[in-house]
């Protein structure tokens, strides 16, 4: 089943802080295929963790 964006999007989220089961890391990749937008949220979400570590670890 294809999850909705805003299940994408929590999926995404909770990708952020735990590792997502087989069925949801799936779920979420099939609807990346489809779905522009949150290609994007996933990359901006990449971006901002990547911003955080860098100011966190003072490079």
């Amino acid at each position: 089943m294809m999850p909705s964006c805003k299940k994408a999007s929590e999926l995404m989220s909770q990708g952020q802080d735990r590792a997502l089961g087989t069925l949801e890391g799936l779920q979420l990749k099939l609807h990346l295929l489809i779905c522009q937008r949150c290609r994007r949220v996933t990359r901006h979400l990449g971006f901002l963790r990547e911003a955080i570590r860098r100011y966190r670890d003072g490079n």
